[in-house]
């Protein structure tokens, strides 16, 4: 009945069980994260949101049209996901291209919520080549992956 009062209580028991372990998440074609829409607080914790249009746009294959998606959903906050150990974000298809480069290659910004992974230290990004597609430094990043031990010390088959 009160959605406020249960998402302190959802963070409340994450702190409780000692955090989140692995935090498993995509990424939306305009660069939101769990929800937190771009303009998104960064140390926003476990609240009510109101989607936007083109996420709401995204979801309506899941709906008979996009008059069926909801406007408003509980996400974990940024604050809430960067208290993660790890953070796991899996990405694919073009349709992502443009939210993967600014969260991997762009600025730190409120616009592109995922980018606040940069500061995460121990986020792990797992894309296609579509998804990749618009990568600069797509070439640096294949390096890494082929190396032994990645930054984050996980080891890499």
């Amino acid at each position: 009945d009160d959605l406020s009062a249960a998402a302190d209580e959802y963070d409340a028991a994450i702190e409780a069980l000692g955090g989140v372990d692995v935090q498993v998440l995509g990424v939306g074609s305009n660069g939101h994260i769990g929800f937190n829409e771009p303009f998104s607080s960064f140390s926003s914790r476990t609240r009510v949101k109101t989607l936007m249009q083109q996420t709401r746009q995204d979801n309506a294959r899941f709906f008979d049209s996009v008059d069926e998606v909801p406007q408003h959903c509980v996400t974990q906050g940024l604050g809430t996901i960067m208290d993660s150990h790890v953070a796991l974000l899996v990405a694919s298809g073009e349709g992502k291209a443009d939210a993967v480069a600014a969260m991997v290659e762009g600025c730190v910004s409120a616009q592109w919520p995922a980018s606040i992974l940069q500061f995460h230290p121990r986020a792990v990004i797992i894309i296609d080549e579509a998804a990749a597609s618009k990568l600069k430094n797509a070439e640096y990043f294949r390096q890494i992956q082929a190396s032994d031990i990645d930054r984050t010390g996980v080891e890499v088959d």
